[in-house]
């Protein structure tokens, strides 16, 4: 095997040649891209438990949807989620917060604040003022809530706004789901959310986060020859992908930070056991991995490691603007000690997500002036090819 061309060998199928700049700056195929990707496939929207109780809620708005969903947990333990739109004159029955608002319902009921229907956590309109006065053509029983399929995926929350999905979740996700399955997320439930919206393309911030040849330029200040740049053990499933990200084993971390590591492992720039890690992840048992870098189509980015998990979410308002999510967990801390390292190690996590947007905008500029139209792809931006080819696929099925 070419060790400089493993990946083309691996699949060949996805060719060598550059990749068009264009769906990038194009509002014609972003259109399709919402009508033909985000209306039809399963998007993640979070996690189970952050509606743990029957009548705790969250909205999420989705504009590359077209819709706004309640997604709600009922008295009988079941999560469901329906479109935030009210069946008496569209309203949305939860006001919205932003581009994510949850609520509490002790009695596991939501209603419109235009002019009080109230729906169940089933979906059922419960109750209608004034009901005696609407016609005989109006049945209550026929205007609940419209159902949004949702599924559940070790404990991810997952729905597909068409009103016929063409798969199950499951087969969905395929191959991926069997590759992280079993993993521990639940028993990492200490996070940071960093949230902002973009100026770009949500497949430019996706590329940025897909590939490690930039690590030594761009995470120079945060993350100095701490990171290999080839990755490993990449695996392509469907419209999923994922690899590992290795370390540098020779590499010294700053004073502070090797101090911070010894007390909570709480970074991913040292070296990592693999007890929690599903068989299928790092198979050979390399000493340096650091992390699964992993996508589910098309803008869910999940990485995992030993005591560590994290995502990226690239949700698109345009074919020039991107509302970035990024969620890092670890296990509680049970010290103070550890407290602050944890903090740490999110201070140099921010840092390095900082040095990471940074450049998407200024990308997004660049290519909207089409001075140049093709991007030419290295062997380790493997990852970014597979997703142009989905992307096209799709659009153009």
């Amino acid at each position: 095997m070419n060790i400089q061309h493993r990946w083309l060998e691996m699949y060949p199928e996805l060719g060598s040649g550059p990749i068009p700049t264009e769906p990038y700056i194009s509002p014609a195929w972003y259109e399709q891209e919402k009508e033909k990707i985000f209306g039809k496939v399963w998007l993640c929207v979070g996690r189970a438990s952050e509606i743990p109780n029957a009548g705790d809620y969250k909205v999420k708005r989705i504009e590359a949807a077209g819709t706004s969903a309640i997604i709600i947990r009922g008295k009988d333990g079941v999560v469901r989620a329906f479109h935030n739109m009210c069946a008496h004159r569209g309203n949305t029955v939860v006001t919205e917060a932003g581009e994510e608002t949850y609520g509490k319902s002790r009695a596991a009921v939501v209603t419109c604040r235009f002019h009080g229907w109230v729906y169940g956590a089933d979906g059922a309109l419960k109750s209608v003022p004034s009901e005696e006065r609407f016609y005989s053509c109006f049945d209550k029983s026929h205007n609940g809530l419209t159902e949004i399929a949702l599924g559940v995926w070790e404990g991810f929350l997952f729905i597909n706004v068409s009103p016929q999905p063409e798969q199950t979740l499951e087969e969905y996700l395929g191959d991926y789901a069997e590759h992280f399955r079993g993993y521990p997320f639940d028993e990492m439930d200490f996070g940071f959310t960093y949230r902002t919206e973009l100026a770009c393309n949500w497949k430019v911030a996706h590329d940025a986060f897909a590939e490690a040849y930039h690590v030594d330029t761009i995470h120079a200040g945060s993350f100095p020859n701490v990171f290999s740049t080839g990755l490993q053990n990449v695996k392509l499933m469907g419209p999923h992908r994922s690899c590992a990200v290795c370390l540098t084993l020779d590499a010294k971390p700053t004073p502070v930070s090797a101090v911070a590591n010894k007390i909570a492992g709480a970074s991913l720039v040292s070296q990592r056991g693999e007890s929690m890690l599903p068989k299928t992840i790092n198979p050979d048992h390399r000493s340096d991995f650091a992390f699964e870098l992993s996508v589910i189509f098309p803008n869910t980015l999940l990485h995992v490691s030993e005591g560590i998990w994290f995502t990226h979410q690239f949700w698109p308002t345009a074919h020039n603007r991107t509302v970035w999510e990024g969620r890092y967990y670890v296990r509680a801390p049970r010290t103070n000690a550890e407290r602050w390292a944890i903090e740490h190690a999110m201070t140099l996590q921010r840092n390095a997500w900082l040095e990471d947007t940074a450049t998407m905008e200024d990308t997004q500029r660049a290519m909207e002036s089409r001075a140049k139209t093709q991007q030419h792809l290295q062997d380790d931006e493997i990852l970014i090819r597979h997703s142009a080819a989905v992307v096209d696929q799709y659009v153009n099925a």
